[in-house]
This record gives C-alpha cells, structure tokens and sequence, in this order.
C-alpha cells in the first residue's frame, strides 16, 4: 500500500493526529478491504520520517474512532471502512429532525415497495417483532432495539440490498447521534411506546394486505408522530435545535 510520505513534518502536539488522517486517506484510496491486516508501525514510521511513538499514537487514534483493531501479538487490522466511518463522523452534525424528515420520506417508500413482494415468512418476522415490543414497552433500550428491528425488516422484505443498506445507515445515524441522546435522557414518561406499537401494527396490517399506497401512507402517518412527540419534548430555545426547519407550517 503506497503511503504519501510527509517531508518535514511539522514538530506539533497534535502530529499523530496528521498522520492518523494520512493512514485514513490511504486506506481509503486502497484496495484494502474489512478484515486485511494494515503494515506494521515501523513501516508506516520510516515511510513518515517519524518515530514509532507517533505512529502508536495515531493508531489509538484510529482504533478509538474504530477504524481498525489491534490484536495483541497479531497486529492491526481494518475493522472497517472509512467511508462508512465518515457517515459516523459527521452524525454530530446532523439534527433530529433533519434525520426524522429523511426516515419518512426514504421508509415511506420502502413500505410501498415491500408491499407487493412480502413473503409470509417476512410478515410472521414482523408480527414476532411486535410481540417482542409489546412485552417490552417499559424498557426504553429494549422498545428502541425492537423499533429498529421493526423498520430494517420492512426494508430486508424488498430484496433490495440496496434499500436495507439506506436504512441501516439511516439508523446507524440516528443511534449515533447526540442530539438523538440528549432528547431520550429527557424522557421520563414511556406511554409514546404504545402510540409507535400501534403504528407499527397499521404498518404491519397494509403490509398483509400488500396495498402499496395503504403502506406508504402507514408508515409516512407513524414518522409524522414520532416527529410530534419529539418536537414536546426538545428544547426549542436550544442553539441546535432543528425542528422549525421541518416542522409543517399552520393555517
């Protein structure tokens, strides 16, 4: 793997840093896939004219922001891709609504194309879902991992790889996000779980039905709520509160 070598490197206290995005662009502009173990740290030292040290440190860097993994005695290897880590990275810029506005108009049209092609097995996945949800309402992490669930199994009953890998990023999105975390630490009342649950079964009931539209219109109605919900509980005088962008206009 070439490595653009750094001539004179600046002696700065954040020189791991440079030389942690250096290995990222690389990496980026290699063929180097998940799984494939990265050159040692003296290769990558003598390649940069730096010290070991640096490059130690550039690699927690890496391994903190979980580009790669370091095996003890083995090496560091390349747990994932940077372009999927760029995603990540910048999901602090990203406010909740913004993200909520994307969901209903990329899941709504999911639902519309699952319809048509759902198989019974897809159809028993989901209602098994919402079983689970329904005996976990009062678990703010658990409804949260069934909700997920709910919504990427919609997206797997197309059959378009592509479509399941828009979700997931989706919600990988809204996982990671803080702001996302800062309105969930507000919530002390969880009674919101049972309007989303029933919802999901609207969903789940156009579905059955395989009435694309009836789908569509199901799950753009379930987003639209959780969308009201959230706008009660943020704090609308926040410098980073994005809803008024989003919100529908009265009258």
């Amino acid at each position: 793997m070439a490595i653009k070598v750094i001539k004179n490197p600046p002696m700065a206290e954040r020189l791991y840093r440079e030389i942690g995005e250096s290995i990222k662009q690389e990496i980026a502009k290699s063929t180097m896939k998940v799984g494939d173990k990265l050159p040692t740290e003296r290769v990558y030292a003598e390649l940069f004219g730096v010290s070991r040290t640096l490059v130690r440190e550039a690699f927690i860097m890496l391994e903190i922001e979980e580009l790669i993994e370091v095996r003890k005695g083995s090496g560091s290897y390349l747990k994932n891709s940077p372009s999927s880590l760029l995603t990540i990275a910048h999901v602090s810029d990203v406010g909740p609504f913004e993200l909520l506005q994307a969901r209903q108009e990329i899941e709504s049209s999911i639902a519309a194309c699952a319809a048509p092609v759902i198989t019974k097995q897809d159809l028993q996945k989901l209602q098994d879902i919402l079983d689970i949800e329904s005996a976990e309402l009062e678990v703010v992490e658990n409804a949260n991992s069934a909700d997920r669930d709910f919504h990427l199994s919609i997206a797997q009953a197309t059959q378009n790889t592509v479509l399941v890998d828009t979700a997931t990023r989706l919600w990988d999105m809204k996982d990671g996000n803080p702001m996302w975390k800062k309105l969930h630490a507000r919530i002390q009342d969880t009674s919101y779980h049972d309007q989303w649950l029933e919802d999901h079964r609207k969903v789940l009931v156009q579905l059955r039905k395989r009435n694309a539209e009836g789908a569509r219109q199901a799950m753009w109605q379930h987003i639209e709520n959780v969308k009201q919900t959230l706008f009660k509980l943020s704090d609308t005088e926040a410098p980073d509160f994005d809803g008024y962008l989003f919100a529908q206009p009265h009258g």
